[in-house]
């Protein structure tokens, strides 16, 4: 069975976007594949970080996942501080590593430009990535287009690193994420929802009680012909709550058409609001569950056993090829 890595970045909140999105594709790919799914705090610390927050976020992200359907049966999860083979193998790939080749990577020139006092860390992170990817000789690594260099510098590093000093790593290959439903902002659904925006009102949190999720859904932005149609382009707002509905019921878009038929705006936004609010209502009853027993110790302590068997494997055959230690 092929092996297949995932990576969790424990910043901004947790939306209904990222369940929808990305959470019901990893549930199916469980499956199908030899899963690890890790959560990537040390790639957090690139920009400053509230040290509270994110140690709260980290169990909080792991948590959700599981109660939103991801079977720690099924996959390897662990948190990557807890594995300190992976910043040492990290150093040896960067001295395996040309500097044009890091200060190449989109997401580096783009946020380098946006803060003129970035750290080292923002240059470097890529090749943690790489180290992340390749210890494990991970066979797939799902990532959206604009990860899909990372991945591709990964396999650069891991082939230069074979071919210089002799087979030590499987090159790993990016598994573009299909385009699905894409969920949008309740506010301005001409954009994506997303865990890091500045407005609120627009996302909804997997943490959302149950009258904070009607009452964004009742305040999301429509249109004035109050008719109910998917239309995308014309009809943003409505089109992007019956792509909510749909993807939280067995219902396609066309039949909740037709069973919304003759509502009104106000109406149908309750509708939407009820299915919405007792679905994530459900997801967090299985949250405090887990929160509030040993299961999530028990899952990352043995996540955080094999994973550091594995990379401790890697590290000390990496220092062999180079010569270093005894």
């Amino acid at each position: 069975m092929k092996k297949i890595l995932t990576g969790i970045k424990p910043t901004g909140d947790f939306t209904l976007g990222n369940y929808i999105g990305a959470i019901k594709q990893m549930v199916k790919m469980q499956d199908e594949y030899d899963s690890y799914i890790f959560v990537a705090d040390l790639h957090a610390l690139t920009i400053a970080q509230d040290p509270k927050s994110l140690h709260d976020r980290i169990k909080k992200f792991i948590a959700m996942y599981i109660a939103c359907g991801i079977d720690p049966n099924k996959n390897t999860i662990y948190i990557q501080s807890e594995n300190e083979y992976l910043p040492a193998m990290s150093y040896l790939l960067e001295c395996n590593t040309a500097y044009g080749e890091a200060s190449r990577m989109i997401q580096f020139k783009e946020k380098s430009k946006q803060n003129a006092n970035f750290s080292v860390g923002l240059l470097t992170y890529p090749i943690l990535m790489a180290a992340d990817i390749i210890y494990l000789d991970a066979d797939l690594v799902p990532v959206g287009i604009d990860q899909k260099q990372h991945v591709e510098l990964a396999r650069d590093i891991a082939d230069r690193f074979n071919k210089k000093y002799g087979e030590t790593f499987k090159l790993p290959e990016p598994l573009i994420s299909e385009v699905g439903v894409k969920i949008k902002d309740l506010k301005d659904p001409t954009k994506k929802m997303s865990k890091s925006d500045d407005s609120p009102q627009g996302v909804i949190s997997m943490f959302d009680d149950k009258d904070t999720i009607i009452k964004k859904i009742k305040g999301a932005t429509t249109d004035s012909d109050n008719e109910i149609r998917f239309d995308e382009e014309n009809k943003p707002g409505i089109s992007n709550l019956l792509n909510i509905t749909a993807s939280l019921t067995d219902k396609s878009v066309d039949d909740i058409i037709l069973e919304c038929n003759g509502m009104g705006y106000g109406d149908f936004k309750m509708y939407v609001a009820d299915i919405v609010a007792n679905k994530i209502s459900s997801i967090q009853e299985k949250y405090n569950e887990i929160v509030n027993s040993n299961q999530l110790e028990d899952i990352l302590n043995k996540g955080k056993e094999k994973s550091r068997e594995l990379a401790k494997a890697k590290f000390e055959l990496m220092k062999e090829r180079l010569g270093v230690g005894r």
